[in-house]
């Protein structure tokens, strides 16, 4: 009988050989939108079964939205143009190539100018 770390290593990786041509699921309009109408997209590439971390694609249409990150969240963006804006001024602008890490708590603005992808990592 094999243990569960065993059976782990036997699962295939989570993988997706072209992130640009994985399609993304409609996860619906934002419901702390300021301004415009931005709907979000994605698809989870892998999620612990506990929920403790999940990672995968998002993407979002232009429009300003209030966002707050519930977890520690790892981004790169891949393309699109947007600036984050903390509660306390701070400004992240993002693009294609922008890594950012979002701890758990970030509470501020995002506004985004052209729709933006990106690949991201919670826990």
């Amino acid at each position: 009988m094999l243990n569960q770390e065993s059976r782990e290593h036997d699962m295939p990786t989570p993988h997706w050989p072209k992130a640009s041509t994985v399609e993304l699921e409609d996860w619906g309009a934002g419901s702390n939108t300021l301004a415009g109408s931005p709907r979000a997209s994605g698809k989870i590439l892998s999620q612990n079964p506990d929920g403790s971390s999940e990672c995968g694609l998002w993407s979002c249409t232009p429009g300003s939205r209030k966002v707050t990150f519930a977890a520690d969240e790892f981004c790169h963006f891949l393309s699109g143009h947007g600036t984050y804006v903390h509660e306390n001024g701070e400004q992240i602008p993002v693009e294609a190539g922008t890594l950012v890490f979002f701890p758990a708590g970030w509470t501020g603005t995002s506004i985004i100018i052209e729709t933006l992808t990106k690949a991201f990592m919670c826990r």
